[in-house]
């Protein structure tokens, strides 16, 4: 698990589909008075540049933020688009923003962001990102064993963001472990998911198990880029949202398609978007 290194993946059509979701879950937050807490559980670096040689080695930027970075956009996509255009302040685009970049732009000053990574070069390079900003804090811990320790945070309403490698056996069976701690010591949490589509048979049993935890209300939300049944590779990406925000169903009802149209790869490619459990 610590050999991977987000860097060489940065701004693929997977972060656009995450980030730009993750952005609508915390706009909807937003929209109360009352402070919120964001909790990242895999955070990764913060920041990414793409013109280094990680990023260069297979360019997948070119296949996700490269491909919306000149063209105009609906309101939920340029949302996101213009908190990765706030880092690339001369119009080229260069500097992507991880998880917590995002999430920390859209902070107001009572709302705080908790970010846990274990591999040491990520987790030194997230803390001095975050030096001395009182409303960030930096773990050096496992995401999947912090909801046990950390959780609750003081503010009651808040975000779990949860993004593990997927380079090791079981990470599904993990974040099934995990989720559950979540809803036991922080049930009224917002909680999403992110999952690669590679094959379609092991994030359909993943599904499948999460149906049967008891959540009262999981949204399953997909964009699939290119065919899930052929050449090997990453076809598609996944968050299921539990607890989602009021709307956020219309919101990506129109969020989905324009993804799909801007990001797919080989023929017509696909969304999901239902009701894993319906809230009641």
């Amino acid at each position: 698990m610590l050999g991977y290194r987000h860097a060489f993946h940065a701004g693929n059509f997977a972060d656009v589909h995450k980030h730009a979701l993750l952005v609508q879950l915390c706009l909807a937050l937003r929209l109360k008075d009352k402070p919120f807490c964001v909790f990242d559980t895999h955070a990764g670096a913060g920041l990414y540049d793409l013109a280094s040689e990680s990023a260069l080695k297979n360019r997948e930027f070119d296949g996700g933020i490269g491909r919306l970075w000149d063209a105009p956009a609906g309101p939920e996509l340029e949302a996101y688009l213009e908190l990765v255009r706030a880092l690339n302040p001369d119009g080229r685009l260069r500097w992507y923003p991880g998880s917590p970049h995002l999430a920390r732009a859209l902070l107001r000053p009572g709302d705080r962001l908790i970010l846990c990574e274990r591999h040491p070069a990520d987790h030194l390079v997230l803390r001095a990102e975050f030096a001395g900003d009182p409303q960030v804090a930096v773990h050096f811990r496992d995401g999947y064993e912090a909801p046990a320790g950390l959780m609750p945070p003081p503010q009651r309403r808040g975000l779990v963001l949860m993004d593990p490698s997927f380079e090791m056996p079981g990470e599904f069976a993990r974040l099934s472990a995990a989720l559950t701690t979540i809803q036991r010591r922080w049930a009224g949490a917002v909680v999403a998911i992110w999952y690669p589509i590679i094959e379609r048979e092991p994030s359909r049993g993943f599904l499948d198990r999460l149906k049967g935890l008891g959540i009262p209300a999981i949204l399953c939300a997909e964009l699939g880029v290119s065919p899930y049944r052929g050449s090997l590779g990453l076809h598609g990406s996944g968050m299921l949202i539990v607890n989602p925000p009021w709307g956020l169903m219309a919101t990506l009802e129109r969020l989905l398609p324009e993804l799909l149209e801007r990001l797919r790869l080989a023929g017509p490619g696909e969304t999901r978007l239902e009701w894993l459990v319906k809230a009641p």
